[in-house]
């Protein structure tokens, strides 16, 4: 753990809530940053992706350092908030950036350890594009064609296709915002998407605990059912 630590954990949390202080330094420092279902590179991609979509910055420099720590790569930290650009929000996203210049300021963390603007993109799945393409058209297309054709042309021709986050972590990105913001009707596509891309049913499980902790309790609920599903139907596709 970097020398500094998160608010709840400070002294001043003794005059108001010392049970708070407990429960932060014991059940989220202790046990929950230490369980093995996720790693903490992991854990710190998930809990970077609830606090930018939440816009609960006071504590970000403090799991920034940790996700340095961790292993996350400053690159990958680049490409989290730029990705959470499209998926939390513009305002969300900008509220980042004076705290992430700092830390990498006090990281020694210069331009050249950066993505570029324009990289060579991966390959694209073509097949699956086509599939997600024409369910949006069907389903969106009649609404707001302006919407499908930006989905396609910015997020998934280009933003997705992005190399200095691996696919899988940038849908570890996406399940987590989602979830963190409680918008559950998304869930179904990205995590079959995080699934196709690596990620473990266990893994799935286990950001739903790391949510709970930091986005509420009710927003891990939420998520619950819609994350079962999920499982359910790949168990079935597999048997």
């Amino acid at each position: 753990m970097p020398t500094n630590e998160p608010t709840l954990v400070s002294d001043d949390v003794l005059s108001v809530a010392p049970a708070l202080r407990d429960y932060m330094q014991g059940d989220v420092l202790d046990d929950l940053w230490k369980r093995p279902q996720l790693s903490p590179r992991d854990r710190s991609i998930v809990t970077l992706s609830v606090l930018i979509t939440r816009n609960q910055t006071l504590d970000l420099p403090f799991y920034l350092r940790l996700a340095l720590d961790s292993g996350l790569k400053p690159a990958e930290i680049s490409e989290i908030v730029t990705h959470l650009a499209f998926y939390a929000g513009l305002g969300n996203a900008s509220a980042t950036i004076g705290i992430v210049k700092d830390v990498f300021g006090e990281r020694g963390i210069g331009a050249g350890e950066l993505p570029p603007a324009n990289p060579k993109l991966l390959p694209l799945d073509a097949a699956a594009e086509a599939t997600r393409a024409a369910n949006v058209e069907k389903n969106t297309g009649p609404i707001s064609p302006g919407l499908v054709q930006l989905t396609a042309d910015v997020l998934f021709l280009k933003l997705w296709l992005r190399p200095d986050l691996a696919p899988r972590d940038r849908s570890l990105v996406t399940v987590s915002s989602l979830m963190a913001a409680g918008h559950v009707a998304q869930i179904t596509f990205h995590l079959n998407k995080a699934m196709d891309n690596g990620l473990t049913q266990e893994q799935a499980g286990e950001i739903i605990a790391q949510v709970a902790f930091y986005a509420g309790w009710p927003n891990a609920f939420s998520a619950v059912p819609i994350v079962g599903e999920v499982l359910k139907s790949r168990d079935q596709q597999s048997a």
